[in-house]
């Protein structure tokens, strides 16, 4: 069991944190269709994706451009044409030259950390307005030499004579020059040398977790994307995005209505052949995509004449072995939950980022097995059931993709509208980070 033991961060010590901070609002927010990758770069880079967004959430809002404090915006595959991508959207936004604006990167995290950096500063009265978003564009992941190649590459530019550059070139080797994945090469854990689908497979073995249960929770999820879409209840969330060439993306475009258990059943196992439970069909899908959330003081709140959706009440970031790293939401998550002294179906809804189907049935797993909870929790007893029916109700990354800088911002967005839509009350948004952290949030529908 020590492999199950965390280091947890303190977040908040209650409800708005100390005595003497400010209410936080969510007040809109936007998102791009989620573009499944195709084995070749999408038709946008990840500024482009936070544009297309961005604009008409802009427009919308009572509020002008440049009146904005911020933009804090979270990626992690950064395009060598687009370094600090905050500020080149903020610009392309039209937000104006004085606009100071960040990146911020905790892999998976990327996107809430920039919810909760934003948070804090108005929390402690730095800020009234931000715009804190998410954007990747994974199938824009470069691919780079070995490092033979390169080598060869600099002795080639260091010939001082035509004999050097002769004898140079006859070390070519042409295997030298099999280009990498970039993207595979940053989805290894490079300090237990596990891919993160082996970290999920851990998992599965930890918690019993079958290969059908993982396929049953994958068709579920792609069955509650393609009624959200179908039901427009995603129809103020996601903006249509229009590609250079003027193709119309409308909507998240990885989702199978017409899935079945017994069409995954025939998938092979992705990276513990040939008995591994993780498969492409029960995994999210390389995507790209961008998110935004407006976030404001109740100062601004009045000033602008707003009508917010929902509080941010509270946030937690915690960390554990990089090796169970898909277990990091039942730490943070569980953190805010003895903080505001709530049960987990205490919490209306809840949106767990689906890295893996396994992963996400390992965490409700972990809350309900006694020795997790005493030992890695410090309880005395399980947490319980997680009911489904408050789990994902829209369906989640296995159905719509994970663009990693993107979804944690993406959860917090959809869970506030998600609260609105069914009147209901409270809920956390949460993920697992690869590196072996995870973040957590509590909102409140206004």
């Amino acid at each position: 069991m020590t492999q199950r033991t965390s280091k947890t961060s303190t977040g908040n010590t209650g409800p708005g944190g100390s005595s003497s901070s400010r209410r936080v609002y969510l007040v809109d927010g936007a998102r791009t269709p989620f573009l499944k990758a195709r084995g070749r770069p999408g038709p946008f880079s990840p500024v482009d994706l936070a544009v297309q967004c961005g604009r008409p959430l802009l427009l919308r809002q009572p509020i002008p451009v440049d009146a904005y404090d911020q933009v804090i915006l979270g990626c992690v595959n950064v395009v060598p044409s687009e370094m600090n991508p905050a500020r080149i959207a903020a610009l392309r936004l039209g937000m104006g030259e004085a606009m100071p604006a960040f990146t911020v990167q905790i892999n998976c995290g990327s996107g809430m950390q920039s919810i909760d950096t934003a948070y804090k500063y108005i929390r402690d009265g730095d800020s009234d307005l931000i715009l804190a978003g998410g954007t990747d564009a994974l199938s824009h992941a470069p691919m780079v030499l070995q490092t033979e190649a390169v080598e060869w590459l600099a002795g080639l530019n260091a010939a001082s004579s035509p004999q050097d550059y002769a004898r140079q070139l006859g070390q070519f080797s042409p295997k030298d020059f099999k280009p990498e994945i970039s993207l595979a090469k940053g989805l290894t854990d490079p300090i237990v040398g596990l891919s993160m689908g082996q970290t999920a497979e851990v998992l599965a073995q930890q918690f019993n977790i079958t290969r059908q249960e993982a396929d049953e929770y994958a068709v579920s999820s792609h069955q509650r994307l393609a009624r959200a879409q179908e039901e427009g209840w995603l129809d103020d969330e996601v903006e249509p995005a229009i590609s250079p060439e003027g193709e119309l993306f409308r909507q998240d475009d990885g989702v199978r209505a017409d899935t079945s258990a017994e069409a995954l059943a025939k998938l092979k196992a992705a990276f513990e052949p040939p008995f591994g439970q993780v498969t492409p069909g029960n995994s999210s899908q390389v995507t790209d995509g961008a998110s935004w959330l407006v976030l404001a003081s109740e100062d601004a709140v009045k000033k602008y004449g707003l009508k917010p959706k929902a509080v941010l009440v509270d946030s937690q970031w915690s960390a554990l072995d990089p090796k169970i790293m898909g277990l990091g939401p039942v730490l943070s998550s569980t953190a805010l939950l003895k903080r505001h002294k709530a049960g987990l179906n205490d919490i209306d809804l809840w949106e767990i980022n689906e890295a893996f189907a396994a992963q996400v049935l390992a965490c409700t797993r972990a809350w309900d097995d006694p020795e997790f909870c005493k030992v890695a929790l410090g309880l005395d007893k399980p947490m319980g059931k997680l009911d489904p029916e408050r789990l994902n109700v829209d369906g989640g990354a296995v159905a719509m993709g994970h663009p990693v800088g993107t979804s944690g911002n993406r959860i917090v967005l959809h869970l506030m509208n998600a609260l609105h839509r069914k009147g209901l009350k409270r809920g956390i948004a949460t993920e697992c980070i690869g590196g072996g952290q995870s973040g957590a949030m509590l909102i409140e529908a206004v």
